[in-house]
Parts: structure tokens; sequence; C-alpha cells
């Protein structure tokens, strides 16, 4: 058999639920010996988003850990999963993977992710859960087991630059927190500038539906049915926010760019308003240093309806079956999710900090809050976040990707919302589970 062979035989099995079965051995209480182990990281691949800080947190762990040496390898979000299905099929497997929510239950059910109850200490583990944020450690968990350690998260935020609010006569100490407002402000900054009123990071190849589902959810329209079995997102009240969106890209208020061109242009002033993940903050905030008065409010609402805004990011998960790198894993998550690294983690990067304790404390992130209230909004969204869900079985990625293509055509691409959404979810509906 061919290498080529091999390959589309194996992922076909992962693809129908066979896969290399986890070891439910514990670990070793140390690393005691040399060992290299792989950590696939979204944040090493990306542009001005965290690369660098997270470099720095893995030649600082090795520093601290002279026996493990980490192989760092980058893909970005919406290709790593792909990227690690390729490589268990090939034989390569993972370490330790930082996986985006949305594919932890297909991570578990066909790569071999590792519970930590099953491979960790009780009273270990039970330590270094102690001070996360209960809703994060929920996020990684599945049939009462922890696949995925919470990570690099965050929710939406809307960015806006207070220059161009002052120009548009607008109120800057008054942002927007409805979507009416919304509209309104950004055709006044495209009527009295010469920016571009609102850009969003909701649609696009990398942007998967994390913000798209906080839009719905936020209108209290939903994915599916509560069993799991039936998609919803073709029901009234979801197609209802797609039509909202609709309207404020007619009415000349939303500008359809791609993820980095809006980045980009929110970064050199040229647009009011952007609703991204808070994870480009510090790409943001050194665009517009020196440059405009960038602020941050909370992801706008539908009216008096509050806001439902779910997760972005990731968690951190083992797929070694070797016992030693199964240890060597565990320090790396642990580092990574410690004190110091969640104040590198916000501070340089964006991304909320889910020890919530060293939001006050000076020898954390205490002084850097009260000197850069951008981080506020995503604090405040903690205590409403509700969970990025997955879509269940082995065609999840393609069900996600048919519901947001129909939402873009409806959107951009002149399709009637309603029409387009129920096309979208007929077609999704038949590559549901049976």
């Amino acid at each position: 058999m061919n290498r080529k062979t091999f390959l589309t035989g194996a992922l076909a099995l992962l693809a129908t639920g066979v896969a290399y079965p986890a070891l439910g051995q514990s670990i070793p209480a140390t690393v005691d010996q040399p060992v290299t182990i792989s950590y696939y990281n979204y944040n090493l691949a990306s542009a001005g988003n965290g690369a660098e800080a997270t470099k720095r947190l893995i030649a600082k762990f090795e520093a601290a850990n002279p026996n493990i040496k980490v192989k760092g390898v980058g893909a970005s979000s919406a290709d790593i999963t792909s990227r690690i299905q390729a490589d268990v099929a090939a034989g390569r497997i993972p370490d330790v993977v930082q996986m985006v929510f949305s594919d932890l239950e297909f991570t578990v059910d066909n790569l071999g992710a590792a519970a930590l109850e099953q491979i960790v200490p009780e009273t270990e583990l039970k330590a270094h859960f102690e001070g996360i944020s209960p809703n994060g450690l929920q996020l990684g968990v599945l049939n009462g087991k922890t696949y995925g350690l919470a990570y690099t998260f965050s929710t939406p935020v809307l960015f806006y630059n207070a220059d161009l609010f002052k120009a548009a006569g607008l109120d800057p100490d008054n942002p927007p927190k409805t979507w009416a407002e919304v509209k309104a402000a950004g055709l006044a900054i495209t009527k009295k500038t010469k920016a571009e009123g609102i850009a969003t990071g909701i649609f696009g190849p990398s942007a998967g539906d994390w913000l798209f589902q906080g839009v719905l959810r936020s209108n209290n329209g939903s994915l599916m049915s509560p069993d799991r079995k039936t998609l919803a997102f073709a029901e009234p009240a979801s197609v209802e926010a797609v039509a909202m969106l609709r309207d404020l890209y007619d009415s000349g208020a939303y500008t359809n760019l791609d993820i980095t061109a809006a980045m980009e242009a929110m970064a050199s002033g040229n647009v009011g308003m952007y609703l991204q993940t808070s994870a480009i903050q510090g790409f943001l905030v050194k665009g517009s240093q020196g440059k405009f008065d960038l602020r941050a409010s909370t992801m706008p609402r539908f009216g008096d309806k509050p806001q439902r805004p779910n997760n972005s990011g990731s968690a951190l998960v083992i797929l070694s079956r070797d016992p030693l790198k199964r240890r060597a894993a565990w320090e790396l998550m642990k580092f990574m999710t410690s004190k110091e690294a969640y104040t590198v983690i916000t501070s340089e990067i964006g991304y909320l900090p889910l020890r919530a304790d060293i939001v006050e404390d000076p020898k954390y992130l205490g002084n850097w809050v009260k000197e850069h209230p951008l981080i506020q909004p995503n604090l405040e969204q903690l205590r409403m976040l509700e969970r990025w869900e997955s879509f269940p079985g082995p065609n999840y990625r393609q069900i996600q990707k048919t519901m947001m293509e129909g939402a873009e055509m409806a959107v951009f691409g002149g399709t009637d919302p309603a029409a387009a959404m129920q096309a979208a979810q007929k077609s999704a509906q038949a590559m549901m589970p049976k």
C-alpha cells in the first residue's frame, strides 16, 4: 500500500469514528529524562495576534523545565484540525494541541483525545483547576470528563474609533449598544468622514461561526434542537437576525471586508467600528498608538433583548499516547494556563484572563487592567457567556460551512434571507447524524 492510499484509508476510518485508542494509564510523577513534545498552536501561525507572545511563553517554559523541549507547529485556527487529522492518520500523533472549541467533540470521538481525569492524579488536577473560571472549565467537558483545558478565550467586542465618532458628530463616551444604533452610527461615519462605518469578523473563510452564533442567540434564535438532531437556524428568530445584517449592508453602514482587510482597516483608522474577538486587541492597539483614540464596547443587542455572547477561542488537548510525553504535555498545559501565562496572554494578545484572581492583583494584571480599559467589555461579558455550540457527527465542519454560506448569500449576495437559510438548512440537515 503506498502512502497516498494509506492516508486516504486512514482518513476514511477517522471520519467514520474509528480512531487509534487512547491509553488510560496514569502519567509518571515527573519528567526525569530529556523528551521533545510537539505543540500544535494556531497563535503561532497568526499575523500579529500572539505569535511572538506564544514563542516567549514556550521559551520560558523550556527554561523552567530543562528536560522538556517543545516543537511548536503553527497552523491557522481554520486549518489546525485538518492538519492534526492528517498527521494522526499518517502516524505522526501530536502530543498537545490548541483546539478550537467547535472541534472538541470531533477530537474526542475521532482523534483519541485523553481525558485529564484518566491520566492526571486527582489531587494534582484539582489543585490546578483551583481559581480557573468555572464557565471556562465547563467548555472542555464532554460526558462528564475534561478533555480540553480552557486556554485562549474571548467574547465578541465592538472596537471603535473615538476620533471618527467625534468627526461624525457622535458621542464617543456613549457607543452603540443596539444594532439599530450601530446602523445609525455607521451611516453617520460614512456620510461625514472618508471612513467605512462598521466591519465584522462574522464572515470569511477563517471566520468559523462563533460570532454568527452570538448574533443569532441575541435575537433568541438557535442553531439546532435541544436533542441536537434537528437544525433550527432557518427558524424566524434566526432569519430575522440575518435580515438585520442584510439591512445593515444594504444601507451602506456595513462594509464587506475579509478578516485581514477589516483588521488592517480598523488599525489604520479607516473603519469606525469593528466587531471581532478581543484577540486582535494587541494588533489594534499597536496600529492606533499616536494616531487615534481606540476604544471598546460590548456586543450589540437587538432592542431590549439581552446580548447572548458565546466564546471564541480554544482548549489545550493531549493526544499523545506515550506516558512520558503525556506528563510533559500536562506540564506545558499547566504552565500555559498559569497566572504568569494568563498575564501575558491577556496583556499582549487580548484574550480573557480565565484566572479571575489575577485581574486585581498588582503582581499580575492589576495595574495593567487599570491602564487598559479595552479589557472591560470582555470581562463584563464573561458573566453572561453562552457555549459555542459544535454540530454533531463527522460532517460537523461541512454543516457549519453550509450554514455560513447561506447566511453570506443572504447578507451580501442579494438572496432573500428566509430562502437562503431554509435552503442551507435543508442541505445541512442531510449531513446530520441519523
